[in-house]
């Protein structure tokens, strides 16, 4: 019922005035939130968060601490076990830096998508009440998406930097944007979905734009972060 709830605060569109602007005009920092555990063990992890410059690209702020997660994880409800710590990170940020809350989140996920329909980058949109973007590197197999030789085969046909395709399911659904480029020399695909407060169009332009290579930077540089983090444990 809280999901329930929390999705039907949920916009999937542009809100904010930078948005409207081909070059995003207006916006001036990006943020980055990653939650990543340490190998082997499923209650050990590290809650990271940055903050960028934009259109720059470079760190304002740094906030990295190990936590640990102690809800059973549940298929479908990924959310209720992870953003809580994603939250408080970004409270610290509010108390410590209040100029530097960024105006977009952008969050690396493991699997674009989820069952539900309402993952980690749309709950964190709703209880920020800020622009939220999902990043994957691979793609959940869910409403027909599958990754089959006719997938594989649509990411082979993008060839120019910044082509994009979309993951429509069985159900007619937009899930999300397949976005692939050269960047550092990966053709790798991007699994682009929207989270709150952006419409798929304008996330997978953003997206673009972040990205000095494949992954862009603020999820990047919050996972060079998180890396460090578990390091030192």
């Amino acid at each position: 019922s809280e999901q329930a709830r929390l999705k039907a605060s949920v916009l999937e569109e542009d809100t904010e005035e930078w948005q409207k602007d081909a070059s995003f005009a207006g916006l001036e920092r990006v943020g980055g939130v990653d939650l990543s555990y340490i190998k082997g063990d499923e209650t050990s992890a590290c809650a990271s968060l940055v903050v960028l410059s934009y259109p720059a690209l470079e760190v304002l702020y740094e906030d990295c601490r190990m936590v640990t997660v102690s809800a059973p994880y549940v298929a479908g409800f990924l959310a209720f076990r992870e953003v809580p710590f994603l939250v408080e990170a970004v409270q610290r940020l509010q108390q410590e830096e209040p100029g530097l809350r960024p105006q977009v989140w952008l969050i690396s996920l493991s699997q674009c998508l989820l069952v539900a329909g309402f993952g980690v980058a749309c709950h964190l949109g709703v209880l920020t009440d800020l622009p939220c973007i999902g990043v994957a590197k691979n793609l959940l197999q869910v409403d027909g998406l599958v990754r089959d030789e006719l997938h594989r085969e649509q990411i082979r046909s993008l060839q120019r930097e910044g082509d994009a395709f979309p993951l429509t399911g069985t159900s007619g659904r937009a899930w999300g944007m397949v976005s692939c480029g050269d960047y550092n020399n990966s053709s790798k695909p991007l699994y682009i979905s929207v989270g709150h407060r952006v419409c798929l169009e304008t996330a997978v332009r953003l997206v673009k734009s972040c990205c000095r290579y494949r992954i862009p930077e603020p999820i990047r540089q919050v996972q060079k972060q998180g890396s460090r983090g578990r390091g030192r444990q």
